[in-house]
């Protein structure tokens, strides 16, 4: 059985990240999501998988390449326009003669949900989607069932019109049959799985199969600390992982639980690197800096003295001496939707430079290439490369 993911997608509420890296490349616990799946599926048992790629594509095949790394061969599809998840995975269609499993790029999932959709397929022959319970559902595609059976998938729907706490794990099991139900699904713009599944006989009755394991998904910033955070859990359950690779601690440093560290990592004397915080590599952490709660990607320089909580630092942004990123419980809007109690110091764009004695209040979402001068006191969204200075 072979594995159609889907990884053409570009995630712009995650801008400024995905300026110029698809979603799927985000990292959590020092490597990109993208890859966590490839080696769940790996893990499953399953050693052909087609990648439909699309936005900023080599990224992806630059990392990934022929698969041969992972115990696995990649073949690439290409979706030139993004037109939804359904005309995605049609672009497979070319590469697929039999069962297969399909899951989305951007969900963080275990090997275990992957075997359980292999052998519900082929014990039943169902068409197989994976759910999970979550408390908060609105965000996400509700499933409705009759016991195992799906009923309705509703998208998103208002809070308060269905009372189903299960939602689309984004994992599916499908024979071939699939490609021409897409085809023959009426839509409008784009081409949605779900309303294939909601719609097409050909795929009924679609059977449900709860996820085993942890499932995260990466819809938000705050998002990649929460799966990071539970990244470096299991990484440090692990007794043959190192969580420091080559680099220089200094001995007056201070590395608490959960944390991880790349290739080249400088933590100087008196920092102190607290819980889920990843470091990527060619990091440098200042004098008496305190990390907690972080993802650094590489290349970035956290200045002497500089406080940085519940925040993601892009690549080669600089944070000043002495520049504080508040953490802590805030309200943002992204994309005209307000978030409330969510717990979030900032983000801090690729080539970003803030310079000394900087306050960044809970919740600010600093752009690309932005320069904030010494003493400024940022809050809200600040667009790529503008310049802020003290007011």
């Amino acid at each position: 059985m072979k594995a159609v993911i889907l990884a053409a997608g570009e995630g712009s509420r995650l801008r400024p990240l995905t300026n110029h890296r698809p979603k799927p490349m985000l990292p959590v616990g020092n490597k990109p999501l993208l890859e966590s799946i490839i080696e769940a599926v790996s893990a499953a048992g399953i050693a052909e998988i087609v990648l439909v790629v699309g936005y900023h594509r080599e990224r992806i095949q630059n990392h990934f390449g022929d698969g041969n790394q992972w115990d696995v061969d990649i073949t690439y599809a290409i979706q030139e326009k993004q037109l939804g998840t359904g005309h995605a995975l049609l672009q497979a269609e070319p590469y697929i003669d039999s069962d297969f499993i399909a899951l989305n790029g951007d969900r963080y999932i275990e090997s275990q949900v992957i075997e359980d959709l292999i052998d519900e397929r082929r014990q039943s022959g169902w068409s197989c989607i994976a759910v999970t319970r979550i408390d908060t559902p609105n965000r996400f595609g509700i499933v409705e069932l009759d016991g195992q059976t799906v009923t309705d998938i509703v998208e998103k729907p208002p809070a308060g019109t269905t009372s189903s706490r299960q939602i689309n794990a984004g994992v599916y099991a499908f024979g071939p049959e699939i490609f021409d139900s897409i085809r023959e699904t009426e839509s409008f713009g784009e081409q949605a799985l779900t309303t294939t599944l909601q719609t097409q006989s050909k795929v009924q009755p679609l059977r449900a199969i709860s996820v085993t394991g942890r499932w995260g998904d990466v819809s938000y910033p705050w998002d990649l600390l929460s799966l990071n955070d539970y990244a470096l859990d299991q990484f440090q359950s692990n007794p043959d992982s190192e969580m420091t690779q080559a680099g220089h601690v200094a001995s007056t440093a201070t590395l608490h639980d959960d944390f991880l560290l790349g290739e080249n990592v400088t933590i100087h004397p008196g920092a102190v690197v607290l819980h889920g915080t990843s470091i990527g590599e060619n990091v440098s952490v200042g004098a008496n800096a305190v990390l907690e709660n972080v993802v650094v990607f590489p290349d970035a320089t956290i200045g002497p003295g500089a406080v940085v909580r519940d925040s993601i630092i892009g690549v080669n942004a600089t944070i000043g001496p002495n520049t504080t990123i508040e953490g802590g419980n805030t309200e943002l809007t992204l994309d005209g939707e307000v978030h409330r109690n969510v717990e979030f110091g900032g983000l801090v764009g690729d080539y970003a430079r803030l310079k000394a004695n900087i306050t960044v209040k809970p919740g600010t979402v600093i752009g690309e290439g932005v320069g904030v001068e010494s003493g400024a006191v940022v809050s809200g969204r600040i667009a790529d490369n503008a310049s802020i200075v003290r007011g």
